[in-house]
């Protein structure tokens, strides 16, 4: 960033004239890892690039979220886990007519998810919302500036903005065949995983082929073998890192222990401040009342 900036208005009046003459073309990117919870592959695109990728996601973004559904809940303004948990809880009562009935929930992941996106998918999905070809060009350069090692044009990296949205424009094909053709009423999808709610176990249980199948077929994408369940809301349905509950959600216990070693190791009152608002959202006065009491303390 100091680099760029040092000549800042030279930079941006080249990087302009490459996007105007259609020169541009996107540059690699430095790798790096972070465990967040588990260990995960994050690719930078150089200063330049991110820019380009930030003019895509501002004029294109209002477009797109615009066909999107509403219980869409990844990287969306005025979405987000919050959003999404407490959406899921409404779906629940609803399902389970005020906790007399019993609901059933669907729960799925897709198996790495980003590393299977492929592009020429991508860019056939792109081309029947986009009529101009200079804007195709320009997503083409950032869909094709990274693959997943082994793999050819498949992939996004983790660490693009337009990743986000691309994402979402992925998914929205399999969004619209859930609400349309499989008429899944209640219905959640935050990235790669989705709930769907439903009063009948048998129902739910009919749906996991024909899911798999569009997923494999249309998207070339796989469900995790090992995390695709059916599960009572009674017995707990751990989404987006709570488990959820008829009457009260908790925290999962793998992120409560992960905060505490954090604040342990780090207590600042920021960070506090931070997960004492995650804790508003759930059932969680005794960890409230230890994190209150390690903030005064510190104070």
């Amino acid at each position: 960033m100091a680099e760029f900036s040092v000549n800042f208005l030279d930079n941006i009046l080249s990087l302009h004239n490459e996007l105007k003459e259609k020169t541009y073309r996107h540059g690699g990117y430095q790798a790096f890892k972070i465990n967040d919870p588990k260990p995960r592959d994050i690719h930078k695109a150089s200063v330049r690039d991110r820019l380009v990728h930030h003019a895509i996601y501002r004029i294109l973004y209002p477009y797109f979220d615009r066909k999107f559904i509403f219980d869409s809940y990844s990287c969306r303004i005025n979405r987000g886990t919050h959003r999404a948990i407490y959406r899921f809880r409404h779906f629940s009562r609803i399902v389970s007519k005020n906790n007399t009935r019993t609901c059933w929930v669907l729960k799925c992941d897709i198996r790495k998810f980003f590393a299977n996106i492929d592009h020429e998918i991508l860019k056939s999905i792109l081309k029947k919302y986009i009529g101009d070809e200079d804007t195709l060009d320009l997503f083409n350069q950032v869909i094709d500036s990274f693959q997943t090692e082994g793999k050819i044009n498949t992939g996004l990296p983790l660490g693009n903005l337009t990743s986000q949205l691309l994402v979402n424009i992925y998914m929205n094909n399999f969004d619209q065949f859930a609400k349309r053709e499989l008429k899944t009423k209640y219905y959640i999808r935050y990235a790669d995983d989705f709930v769907i709610l439903h009063e009948n176990k048998l129902q739910l249980e009919k749906i996991i082929p024909k899911i798999s199948e569009f997923l494999e077929t249309k998207l070339k994408l796989s469900l995790h073998p090992n995390k695709v369940f059916i599960k009572t809301l009674t017995s707990g349905v751990d989404f987006l890192g709570w488990v959820n509950f008829s009457e009260h959600r908790v925290l999962r216990t793998s992120t409560k222990r992960r905060m505490m070693k954090k604040l342990k190791k780090n207590p600042k009152p920021k960070s506090i401040a931070s997960y004492l608002g995650l804790l508003s959202h759930g059932d969680t006065r005794k960890l409230y009342e230890e994190i209150e009491l390690m903030e005064k303390h510190i104070a």
